[in-house]
């Protein structure tokens, strides 16, 4: 038994990191969209995203582990069917209960890492993530405004530049 139930785990574990790892990219890559009008034409830093997409990522982690735990599982075990593995686990006299009882040990011990994070990780991280993205908001805009040319992208304003000053940001 501790053969099959490391092989069920090994089968199980890769694609559940697999799909965490991909529900994490998806629900950041939904943040980027609902705040990429905050982030544009600021000028910040790669680091400074990074940051930011970093502690974001974080705080998606309780969204994201349920549904990297039912699309594993559904996909360990459909892969299990496809290839008759679950026929010869049952032919050989193990019941289903039996097959999934290293999953559900892996799952009950899951939620208990996962309310530790969420209870001392989570909060601190989403802090941090607010902070950074309110910092980002109210920074102010790079303009890249060009000397002898009209600039007309701030509403009812169009701004002429004859000549910058020596260190290129003093107009």
């Amino acid at each position: 038994m501790k053969k099959l139930y490391r092989y069920i785990v090994k089968s199980f574990l890769g694609t559940f990191l697999f799909t965490f790892f991909i529900v994490i990219f998806i629900l950041l890559m939904q943040f980027l969209w609902l705040y990429i009008d905050d982030m544009v034409g600021k000028g910040l830093e790669t680091s400074i995203l990074l940051e930011l997409f970093f502690y974001m990522s974080i705080t998606f982690v309780p969204m994201a582990l349920p549904l990297a735990l039912l699309l594993a599982s559904l996909m360990c075990f459909g892969n299990f069917g496809e290839h008759y593995e679950l026929v010869a686990m049952k032919a050989s006299g193990i019941s289903i209960w039996r097959v999934m009882r290293p999953l559900m040990i892996f799952s009950i011990f899951l939620s208990g890492i996962a309310f530790i994070f969420s209870n001392s990780i989570i909060p601190v991280a989403t802090l941090k993530a607010r902070i950074l993205l309110v910092d980002v908001r109210t920074q102010k805009l790079a303009f890249d405004i060009k000397e002898g040319i009209y600039y007309r992208d701030i509403d009812d304003y169009v701004i002429y530049i004859n000549k910058k000053g020596d260190d290129g940001s003093h107009i």
